[in-house]
């Protein structure tokens, strides 16, 4: 029997701001249902990574195989990509005059150009999922910035995506808003969708996540199952990170 090509695979990844190197050459695989927190401190690339694999900052070197496809390349239709590689960002960036029900449905209607009607019940049943089903008419101005991120996660959902990328989702957010975010994200968890979590909150990676890519200064220094990373690091670095941490 042939061995599964993992469904998104990293080799050699670089990232330059003019003559600053961001990106160190770093290297992934993904399988199909995998979950991959990234951890690290503030500012060693975690972010510009995931950027980089949703076509929103450009390579200098390396290569993105999506389904063993490059991703590297001018003939690149990002936005088609983007319809199978959701992402969702610390900020919400839901449009203010539109309901949460429309902002839901804009990617489905004007870009995949899906019938309304098999959208909306989609949009819905996804509402339902994240406990929002009685907020489709409102306004975002309505809603607190935990619900705000539901519906920012829903959105990426009703694109029928394969990968989601989430970028720290929970760093605008109020304490108290944090755990109703990260529940609809461990929901996902447990029914097979891949993703890689860039995030901060340590126990929240310990309980959702299969692996742990750890960067620092552009790179990754420790790539490990989540169980082994938190027990026993491979780097001192990592050790540092997780003393500080008091994990």
């Amino acid at each position: 029997m042939s061995e599964q090509v993992p469904i998104l695979q990293v080799k050699g990844l670089i990232k330059k701001y003019d003559d600053k190197l961001v990106l160190n050459k770093l290297d992934l695989q993904v399988d199909k249902g995998k979950v991959i927190a990234i951890l690290g401190p503030s500012g060693c690339g975690k972010s510009t990574f995931l950027r980089c694999l949703n076509g929103l900052e450009d390579v200098q070197g390396g290569e993105i195989l999506f389904e063993n496809k490059s991703l590297i390349g001018k003939t690149t239709k990002w936005r088609d990509v983007r319809q199978r590689i959701g992402m969702v960002f610390q900020s919400y960036d839901l449009f203010p005059n539109l309901t949460v029900l429309e902002n839901i449905l804009l990617s489905p209607l004007k870009v995949q150009k899906r019938k309304r009607e098999e959208a909306k019940k989609q949009a819905l049943e996804l509402l339902e999922r994240v406990g929002l089903a009685d907020r489709a008419n409102d306004y975002p101005r309505q809603l607190s910035g935990g619900q705000k991120q539901r519906i920012a996660i829903v959105r990426a959902l009703c694109i029928n995506p394969e990968i989601m990328l989430f970028d720290e989702v929970t760093a605008s957010l109020d304490p108290e808003m944090v755990r109703e975010v990260l529940d609809v994200i461990a929901q996902l968890a447990t029914q097979g969708m891949t993703m890689l979590i860039v995030t901060h909150e340590m126990n929240f990676a310990k309980l959702v996540a299969d692996e742990v890519l750890f960067m620092d200064k552009g790179s990754i220094l420790e790539q490990a199952p989540v169980e082994q990373f938190f027990s026993n690091p491979q780097t001192e670095r990592a050790q540092q990170f997780l003393n500080i941490l008091q994990f």
